[in-house]
């Protein structure tokens, strides 16, 4: 029996991966690493305009005549806890079987996948038909990659999908997605004279999340409990906004919110600062199984030049009141799954605007479409305006495909047993896929991942050392 080609070499790239910072619309060094990568293993490649990029192997010794296989991962990370996300690197450790990162997210969506697809290119002992690994650009915050990519940039239809975070599962279909930016305007005021007090409300530790995958596990939002925080003090006195910053990635559940806010001296000011208790109290009895760490802290702090007028401001607190946030259909077809959802992942307080960003999720792209509407025109409601980031759809692979077959027998012979075929509530690329390269099939499979687009991200080594044996014994099969 041969040796199979060690797993060592996935954790190394997956190193050299980390030292290059890759959040969204930033992948210019990452891409500039996958082409330098090719060239040094005299491999083909290809890169467009959008810093897409697909490296082509040639089959090994008599399989030149098998279909190509397309390994389709993405290389952009959602970059969370980062002091500067353009230059910082991820600092990694092992715990417990699992590898995790510094108080950052990991990458290992979808890095751990890319490790793979590549060091697959450096190994020639592994049998394979012809190769096509292709990485694309944008896919947490856009999928801008996968839109504009050309029709004749690829010519595999087999694709194998490295992006899934759920091990004994093989993905089969995935939820569309529409991402938008909503923008409120906004009026200054220089900030009101005579005897005040300036606050800063912090609100923190909470877990955040996946906004598709962790979307029905009940977390809290700080979207949501920054707007709660804020209406419980409007309603009493009068207060006025300086500033406001919540959430860290359109595609999270916002984990953080901080504001300034100015009101009267007096009574007014006791109010504010007996909420950092009674608020406390309530994040304790409502999320205290889910959110154990969560907490809103209120201090002092220096006054601010300038306030936002009080129109504006209950311009946005309305639309945030109306805007869905969780899960708003769970499906009649598929068990515990949610249908349909939206996700407010950030809002923040620009010079012009008040700029929110909402993530709609659903398996029908009808209901999608209606739901990402209503949202807009609750801004419009308000005077504002909505711009569509990205609208991508649905996908649902055919359950009787020989391919899906295929690799599903596969994880039985390998892994001895067969996985779960699943619909997931994230949006993948597949559905651009589907509609750029007519007859393409994917399946999509991956190593076990938790807590993705979070500080708390983490990824099983077992199962990393699993689908990478799947990955060659699969290659070979269809090869």
């Amino acid at each position: 029996m041969k040796a199979m080609p060690s797993v060592d070499v996935v954790f190394d790239i997956f190193r050299q991966l980390n030292a290059i910072p890759r959040p969204s619309h930033h992948e210019e060094r990452v891409a500039d690493f996958l082409c330098q990568y090719a060239e040094k293993l005299n491999l083909e490649y290809d890169r467009d305009e959008h810093n897409c990029v697909v490296i082509r192997k040639p089959a090994s010794t008599g399989m030149e005549q098998a279909e190509p296989v397309v390994l389709l991962n993405h290389m952009d990370m959602v970059c969370v806890g980062f002091q500067d996300p353009l230059h910082d690197a991820v600092e990694t450790y092992e715990d417990d079987g699992w590898l995790k990162a510094r108080g950052t997210s990991l990458g290992a969506d979808n890095g751990i996948g890319l490790s793979m697809a590549l060091a697959v290119l450096a190994d020639d002992s592994i049998q394979h038909g012809p190769i096509e690994v292709m990485t694309t650009t944008n896919e947490e915050d856009g999928m801008s990659g996968a839109a504009n990519l050309s029709t004749t940039f690829l010519k595999g239809r087999k694709v194998i999908n490295l992006d899934s975070e759920d091990y004994d599962t093989i993905t089969t279909g995935a939820a569309g997605a529409y991402l938008q930016e909503h923008r409120l305007p906004v009026r200054w005021l220089a900030a009101p004279g005579g005897k005040r007090r300036w606050y800063r409300i912090t609100i923190g530790g909470l877990q955040g999340g996946h906004s598709g995958v962790d979307i029905n596990r009940g977390r809290a939002s700080a979207t949501m409990l920054a707007w709660a925080i804020l209406a419980a003090i409007y309603n009493e006195v009068d207060l006025s906004l300086a500033s406001l910053t919540v959430g860290e990635a359109n595609a999270s559940i916002a984990s953080t919110a901080e504001m300034v806010i100015t009101v009267a001296s007096g009574e007014a000011a006791e109010f504010v600062k007996a909420q950092e208790d009674s608020f406390n109290e309530w994040l304790r009895e409502e999320y205290g199984d889910r959110e154990p760490t969560a907490f809103c802290h209120i201090e002092k702090v220096q006054p601010m030049e300038r306030v936002v007028d009080d129109a504006s401001f209950s311009a946005l607190m309305r639309a945030l009141e109306q805007v869905p946030q969780g899960v708003v259909a769970m499906s009649e077809t598929l068990v515990d799954t949610v249908h349909t959802s939206n996700n407010v992942g950030r809002v923040s307080l620009g010079d012009e605007a008040f700029v929110v960003t909402t993530h709609t999720r659903s398996f029908s792209d009808g209901d999608m479409a209606a739901l990402a509407n209503e949202i807009r025109e609750v801004f419009a409601e308000q005077g504002g305006s909505s711009t569509t980031i990205m609208e991508a759809p649905a996908w649902q692979e055919n359950q009787d495909s020989d391919f899906l077959r295929r690799t599903s027998d596969v994880f039985e012979q390998v892994l001895g047993w067969h996985p779960r075929p699943v619909a997931m509530h994230f949006v993948l690329e597949a559905g651009y896929f589907v509609q750029k390269y007519p007859g393409i099939e994917i399946a999509c499979i991956g190593p076990r991942i938790l807590e993705p687009h979070s500080a708390n991200e983490r990824v099983e080594l077992s199962t990393i050392s699993d689908i990478w044996r799947v990955l060659i014994a699969l290659l070979e099969e269809l090869g």
